[in-house]
C-alpha cells in the first residue's frame, strides 16, 4: 500500500513540474520551435519581439511586472500558434519519448499470438 502511494506522489511530481523546471522546459521548447523550419518565420517574431521589448528602454512605470507579462504572453501565444503536431513532437522529445517510429496506423509492433496454460502438478 505504501509503495502504491509513493508511486502516485512521484507521478504527480513529474506531471506538475515546479516553477523553475516548468520555465526551463518552456524555454527549451521555444528554442526548439525557433530552430524548426516547419514554424512560420513571422510567427517566430513573437518571442523575439518580446525579448527585444524586455531590453528596450520603453518600459512603463512598473518595469518588472509589465516585462514579465509581455514575455509571458509572447511565449504563450507563440507556442499556441505553432502547429500542434510540431509542438507535441518537440514536447515528446524533451520528455524523453521518441515518437519518430510510432504511428497509430503502424502494425509492425503488434505481435498476435495464442497461449496454452500448463498446469504444473
Amino acid at each position: 500500500m505504501d509503495n502504491e502511494n509513493n508511486n502516485r506522489k512521484v507521478s504527480k511530481i513529474q506531471d506538475n513540474p515546479g516553477l523553475f523546471d516548468g520555465m526551463s522546459r518552456t524555454l527549451r521548447l521555444v528554442l526548439r520551435l525557433l530552430a524548426d523550419s516547419r514554424v512560420n518565420f513571422f510567427l517566430k517574431l513573437l518571442p523575439i519581439g518580446s525579448l527585444i521589448y524586455l531590453f528596450s528602454p520603453l518600459d512603463a512605470a512598473i518595469p518588472f511586472i509589465d516585462d514579465a507579462v509581455i514575455v509571458g504572453l509572447g511565449t504563450y501565444a507563440f507556442i499556441e500558434l505553432c502547429p500542434p503536431e510540431v509542438v507535441e513532437e518537440h514536447q515528446a522529445k524533451l520528455a524523453g519519448r521518441d515518437t519518430s517510429h510510432t504511428s497509430p496506423d503502424d502494425d509492425s509492433e503488434v505481435i498476435d499470438t495464442s497461449f496454452t496454460e500448463i498446469d504444473p502438478k
